[in-house]
């Protein structure tokens, strides 16, 4: 069962997009982000939704341990994103590693962010929304 003001919609996103009211968190690598890596799904298109900020969940947990950073180190690359006082959507390919995210916001004690689901597995999928590359 969905709970309905955390998780969010591609219609919902696409309004987004008119209303810009909240910014939206790409989990993914910064290569398939910027739409230079073919995507694991073969025929889905390359790039991320539109106004969407890149932060690839690898960049808040330590290399050698696999745990989170510090909490100072997660702040700062959340606000390096754009992260202020706006609503939060995390997204990713499937709804999984968006979910990293999403407990990095909550280890660095920042906004409480709402998930999309369908990710970019449903995004890239779906030719009536649009898409952008590059940064």
């Amino acid at each position: 069962k969905r709970h309905l003001g955390w998780v969010v919609t591609a219609e919902d996103l696409l309004a987004n997009l008119e209303s810009g009211d909240e910014l939206v968190l790409d989990a993914r690598a910064n290569p398939r982000y910027v739409g230079v890596a073919p995507e694991p799904r073969p025929g889905m298109r390359s790039g991320h939704i539109p106004g969407s900020a890149n932060v690839p969940f690898t960049d808040l947990l330590d290399a050698n341990t696999g745990c989170f950073k510090p909490v100072a180190e997660i702040r700062e690359r959340f606000v390096k994103a754009g992260v202020d006082h706006q609503s939060l959507v995390v997204s990713c390919g499937s709804g999984v590693t968006a979910c990293v995210l999403a407990l990095g916001l909550e280890i660095a004690g920042m906004l409480e962010p709402k998930l999309y689901d369908g990710s970019w597995s449903e995004w890239g999928s779906r030719d009536d929304l649009p898409i952008v590359t590059g940064d």
